[in-house]
């Protein structure tokens, strides 16, 4: 899995936006499904305030994530194609990620929040180095949701 990385084009924010439908619980995931974070994605000018990236492979889009700065700390979000997601290719996928963030930015962690229901992602992110750290209530697609923060720490302790 050869992944290339692009800056998110309106036609593929649109894509992922209005066509990318995951099933089940991860419905949860999908853009159409809470209004404000469909708005910000669409919106070329509210996008860029973060950095947005497509996710090729083999010139196909499979995927997305942003990088959020806050301070030294990177918070990453990500999405994978629906029907590709829950086939294995997640920690491939995510590691290839954390390695263009980590030639691209610099920062003392990365930071993960995921829904607790997720497992699958969860799973994913600890594979990679994630740290669980804390669970907190947020609000988002209309109700209140718990959220696990991970963060992988790149600071070096020295005693």
């Amino acid at each position: 899995m050869m992944l290339e990385f692009r800056t998110l084009t309106q036609a593929h924010a649109l894509e992922i936006a209005d066509d990318w439908k995951y099933d089940d619980i991860y419905s949860f995931y999908d853009m159409t499904a809470d209004e404000e974070d469909y708005a910000e994605f669409i919106d070329e000018d509210r996008r860029n305030v973060n950095d947005h990236y497509e996710v090729l492979e083999n010139n196909e889009l499979i995927g997305f994530f942003c990088v959020i700065r806050e301070g030294a700390s990177i918070e990453i979000g990500l999405g994978m194609r629906p029907d590709i997601c829950g086939r294995g290719k997640g920690k491939t996928y995510v590691m290839q990620i954390i390695r263009f963030i980590e030639q691209h930015y610099s920062f003392d962690r990365l930071i993960m929040n995921v829904a607790c229901f997720n497992q699958r992602a969860i799973k994913v992110y600890r594979s990679c180095g994630f740290k669980e750290t804390e669970i907190t209530n947020r609000r988002s697609n209309g109700g209140m949701y718990a959220f696990l923060t991970m963060i992988k720490d790149y600071r070096q302790i020295i005693w």
